[in-house]
């Protein structure tokens, strides 16, 4: 069995979709497109990630998609999944440059400002639709960064470190009453 650990969060279960068992899925990822021959998910159920094979998948707008999983054939099924999370391994990630990263896997990241040096270490990322932040921790100080291409310079990944160009201004904001 597939433990959450080695696995990302691919989006969740919105709603019914028809009558037939089948489900609106949101796919929280930048381009939905790439899942369209998805073949199988693991779906969180009772805090157990239970494999699911989808007999179809329908990208719609916004990160939406309709799918039918074997098995799953009368809305009285489909209904105990609605609100369950999606997950793949993460073997099945694609690799991306060296300015690019996945939001998991930058948490414990050291994060070195092209102009200021050493800011810290990333304790998270905060998924806001549109405009995700890193959170960034600078000696017990939040320091909130957003993850937008132009501000990420590159990845270390083999020493685990983020490159940043944070935008004029924005680490004085935070760090300014640091050096007084």
């Amino acid at each position: 069995m597939f433990e959450k650990d080695s696995c990302y969060r691919l989006g969740h279960i919105a709603r019914l979709h028809g009558f037939k068992g089948e489900l609106s899925i949101f796919l929280d990822t930048d381009d939905p497109s790439d899942f369209k021959r998805l073949e199988s998910v693991f779906v969180e159920y009772d805090q157990k990630l239970i494999p699911f094979f989808l007999e179809k998948i329908h990208i719609q707008n916004n990160g939406f998609a309709v799918v039918r999983f074997e098995d799953i054939d009368t809305e009285k099924k489909a209904k105990l999944l609605v609100g369950c999370s999606l997950y793949l391994p993460l073997e099945t990630l694609p690799e991306l440059d060296e300015s690019e990263f996945y939001f998991h896997e930058a948490t414990g990241f050291d994060v070195i400002d092209k102009t200021r040096g050493p800011i810290g270490k990333v304790t998270k990322v905060i998924d806001l639709s549109g405009n995700p932040l890193l959170e960034i921790d600078f000696n017990g100080r939040e320091i909130l960064l957003p993850k937008q291409d132009e501000f990420i310079e590159r990845i270390d990944r083999e020493n685990k470190i983020l490159y940043v160009i944070a935008p004029p201004g924005l680490l004085e904001m935070y760090l300014n009453e640091e050096e007084e």
